[in-house]
């Protein structure tokens, strides 16, 4: 069940994985990117997980903007605004519903909107996508989340700083997509779905 406990749970198991793999995430941002999305990404769950220590039992709406203005102040590059306009988006939506579904398509629209990617485009919402509707049809696991984030490998980017490379980023790994797969993979391990 979803609310501000679970929901800081799964920020927190977020924020771990982030720290613990953002030298990996830098390198897979090296040959496609600025080598700095790791940083960029741990700096900004440093400053959630700091954020939502302050806080005396919040509820949902409160988890989602507090980790949203986080993100949005502390990430650099494309991440920050990113990420936060998805929490934001899903705190907006929390107001009316705590179906976790309805939170993250509300998250995926905002991702959409911001970035102007599109499913194909080698971005986060290569990942997004599919897994949204993993978890609105109850079939999240490990497996679909390293399909989704695998399958970015042989695109080709349209979008961020990767698609200046046009056909050489074909073959790598997307690292924004690899970091929304540990924000997924968190998710799973914080029994938000039980």
């Amino acid at each position: 069940m979803l609310n501000g406990a679970t929901a800081t749970k799964w920020l927190d198991l977020f924020a771990a994985t982030i720290e613990e793999k953002k030298d990996y995430l830098s390198e897979l941002d090296t040959p496609i990117g600025d080598a700095d999305h790791g940083g960029n990404m741990a700096r900004g769950l440093t400053a959630v997980k700091e954020a939502l220590a302050k806080l005396a039992d919040p509820d949902l709406t409160t988890v989602f903007k507090t980790t949203a203005m986080a993100l949005i102040s502390k990430v650099g590059g494309a991440s920050g605004p990113l990420y936060g306009t998805a929490f934001l988006e899903m705190a907006k939506k929390s107001k009316d519903t705590d179906d976790l579904g309805e939170l993250l398509t509300a998250a995926l629209a905002g991702i959409e909107k911001r970035g102007g990617a599109k499913v194909g485009d080698k971005t986060m919402v290569d990942v997004w996508t599919p897994l949204v509707q993993a978890v609105k049809d109850g079939k999240l696991d490990q497996a679909a989340i390293d399909d989704a984030v695998n399958a970015t490998a042989p695109l080709v980017a349209h979008k961020g700083r990767a698609s200046y490379l046009g056909e050489r980023s074909a073959g790598h790994l997307d690292p924004g997509s690899m970091s929304s797969g540990y924000l997924f993979s968190a998710l799973l391990n914080a029994g938000v779905l039980a």
